[in-house]
């Protein structure tokens, strides 16, 4: 495979922009467990079902620090594909390339296990209404 400008040129708006979706995640997570805690403090005492809940967010918040951690060294490695081929070095630029893409992967893969721990806590949350029994068996 021929790699130059072009290649790395597709991967400049995929990254920011997947990378603003994993941070609003990340803020939506933060401002929720913010909330949870300042309820805590002020009420002192948990409910029983947000034991499960508290134990999900704090998954997630970690799979999303992961996730965005991925996501940057993709980024970065783009950025030094392209100084690989300014420096006209295309066997480095191909394997810097490659880490990319596999940051990348990992960074997608690790989202789709936060979606699934996010639908879990989901269920955690309409578990207590009676409505939602049966689906739950």
């Amino acid at each position: 495979m021929d790699i130059d400008y072009t290649v790395t040129a597709l991967m400049f708006p995929a990254i920011p922009l997947i990378m603003a979706v994993y941070s609003n995640r990340f803020h939506t997570l933060s401002a929720l467990i913010r909330k949870l805690h300042d309820e805590y403090v002020f009420e002192k005492q948990i409910p029983p079902a947000w034991e499960k809940q508290l134990h999900n967010l704090n998954k997630r918040t970690n799979l999303l620090k992961y996730t965005m951690s991925f996501a940057s060294f993709g980024f970065l490695f783009n950025m030094l594909t392209v100084f690989a081929l300014y420096l006209d070095t295309v066997q480095l630029a191909r394997l810097i390339f490659a880490a990319c893409c596999i940051c990348m992967i990992a960074s997608i893969f690790i989202f789709l296990q936060e979606i699934r721990l996010s639908n879990q806590a989901l269920k955690f949350h309409l578990s207590d209404m009676k409505s939602m029994e049966d689906d739950f068996k």
